[in-house]
């Protein structure tokens, strides 16, 4: 789930459906690239690329519904079950490779703008999910789906991974989407436990929406700021196959195709 520059709603489905969904929800299968798709992310330029496990790639959309194979490996590394992907103002996309989910076997993958990749933070993780960069990109945000924590690794000036260490933890149970508001706070979806949680900039942990019956937030997956002024909180929600937001009080942090 990803918004385009004009705020237009973009989602994958379980069997390769990419879908555009306008503001009033009016529904259009755009095209399908087959697979599975799981995140989705538009480079400066507005392109949607589309992470897909079942494929083991990452595809590149045009808003035509034209695709093709973007990566299905990063240097010697061959993509196993690519996740989630986000961009950098250089046109960086970083993307986390889960890996197994049996055992810590993910790592990150970076493509320069050349489309020229390789593997940034070794690991093995275990099982790295939703990524987010910081305002400043000085920081690449990781969900790490088998410990219930969010890491955080610095991002060198010669783009390499730098310190790293856990950012929050105890965001139980099974941490999957990240997003930023404009002020710095970080929100974290959880798939198995349909919440929510807000982590603020000295790191509080804070449950911001819970469902115990798993209805509204039904196994919550990606989550991202969308509407006229990033006002809203969108949930993409795999138990019940629908799409949810909420107005929390305040914006979200602009990605790289919404700032230009």
């Amino acid at each position: 789930m990803a918004f385009d520059r004009e705020g237009v709603l973009w989602a994958g489905g379980e069997l390769g459906q990419i879908y555009r969904i306008a503001e009033k929800g009016c529904v259009e299968e755009v095209t399908n690239i087959g697979g599975f798709c799981l995140g989705l992310a538009f480079s400066a330029t507005d392109e949607l690329f589309v992470c897909n496990p079942k494929l083991g790639c990452v595809t590149r959309v045009q808003k035509d519904g034209k695709s093709r194979l973007f990566a299905d490996s990063a240097g010697n590394h061959k993509l196993k079950l690519p996740n989630y992907g986000v961009f950098d103002s250089t046109g960086n996309l970083y993307v986390s490779d889960s890996g197994d989910w049996s055992r810590p076997s993910g790592c990150i993958v970076r493509f320069d703008a050349q489309g020229r990749g390789a593997v940034f933070l070794e690991g093995p993780q275990p099982f790295p999910n939703g990524l987010a960069l910081s305002a400043d990109e000085q920081f690449l945000f990781i969900a790490q789906s088998h410990t219930d924590d969010v890491l955080q690794v610095e991002i060198r000036k010669d783009g390499t991974a730098g310190h790293r260490e856990v950012y929050a933890r105890g965001l139980e149970r099974v941490p999957d989407g990240l997003a930023f508001d404009i002020l710095g706070n970080l929100y974290v979806s959880c798939y198995a436990s349909d919440n929510i949680y807000r982590v603020s900039c000295d790191r509080a942990v804070t449950l911001l929406a819970y469902d115990r019956d798993g209805t509204t937030l039904a196994r919550p997956t990606n989550i991202a700021f969308g509407g006229p002024e990033h006002e809203y909180l969108y949930v993409a929600n795999l138990g019940r196959w629908h799409i949810n937001r909420v107005k929390i009080g305040i914006k979200g942090q602009a990605l790289i195709n919404q700032k230009i």
